[in-house]
């Protein structure tokens, strides 16, 4: 999850549907906001009562995971990106793409209502990756926003919390923070990332609990539309196109697919 929420266009939330942890991880984060909240009304009894709902044989493995890729990610997927471009995203095309039919097979007893909500989420997913990146100015203010826009994101299977910060226009500068430890604008990021987390965990456990089947047809929805750009970067990335760039690409996209079917072995 970590690796992928670095890359513009791949999310942690299909990695988490992908793993079989998503809904698991929905709900967890919604115990750990019942343990947050009431810290910003200076409730500390009510707040310790509450440690019990928190997931932590869950929280303590997979938020070190995330941390170390993010410390790792953060100084080779930069790299990757620059010199690799289609090869990396042929690898999350494939990933995605057979994921797909991972997170189908979880549905249980839906209907052509339910079904439906596959095409919302197609076009939300395929326009949001067509956006056009802005050009701002970082502010406190506005990396207070980005936190709580790109952590929303990230819950999302199929749009990307990197992604949404690309078209921000704050997607280097987050990364060299992270990498020169600027304190203020990490700080400000976290604090708009735990306020979007408190609502947006809330709304889809909600979601989840109330409208399983078409929640979950929507964000099949999401993971198609998002492939838009992980297709975009690897047919026009500008690399020469030979059999042997065309084999390597290839491989990239079936070691993907191929990824995504051991883990599906593997969960059952």
């Amino acid at each position: 999850m970590g690796f992928s929420d670095i890359i513009p266009g791949v999310s942690g939330g299909t990695m988490a549907l992908i793993t079989g942890i998503y809904e698991r991880l929905i709900n967890g984060i919604k115990g750990l906001t019942d343990f947050i909240k009431p810290l910003f009304k200076f409730k500390i009894k009510k707040s310790f009562l509450s440690l019990k709902k928190i997931d932590f044989s869950l929280f303590i493995p997979l938020g070190l995971g995330i941390l170390i890729a993010f410390g790792i990610g953060s100084l080779v997927i930069p790299f990757l990106l620059d010199n690799y471009t289609p090869f990396i995203y042929a690898f999350f095309f494939g990933l995605i793409l057979a994921s797909v039919k991972l997170v189908y097979n979880r549905i249980e007893n839906s209907n052509w209502l339910d079904k439906s909500f596959v095409l919302v989420g197609f076009l939300i997913a395929f326009f949001i990756v067509g956006l056009t990146a802005l050009n701002t100015t970082p502010s406190y203010l506005f990396i207070f926003v980005c936190g709580m826009i790109a952590i929303t994101a990230m819950l999302l299977p199929g749009v990307s919390g990197s992604f949404m910060l690309l078209m921000l226009g704050q997607y280097k500068f987050m990364l060299e923070s992270l990498r020169g430890f600027k304190l203020g604008y990490i700080a400000s990021f976290i604090v708009g990332a735990v306020i979007s987390l408190i609502i947006s965990s809330r709304v889809l456990a909600y979601l989840l609990r109330k409208h399983h089947s078409k929640t979950m047809w929507f964000l099949i929805g999401l993971m198609i539309g998002a492939l838009r750009l992980p297709f975009e970067k690897t047919i026009y990335s500008g690399i020469e196109w030979t059999i042997l760039s065309g084999i390597l690409i290839g491989v990239c996209l079936t070691v993907g697919m191929g990824l995504v079917w051991i883990i599906g072995k593997w969960e059952r």
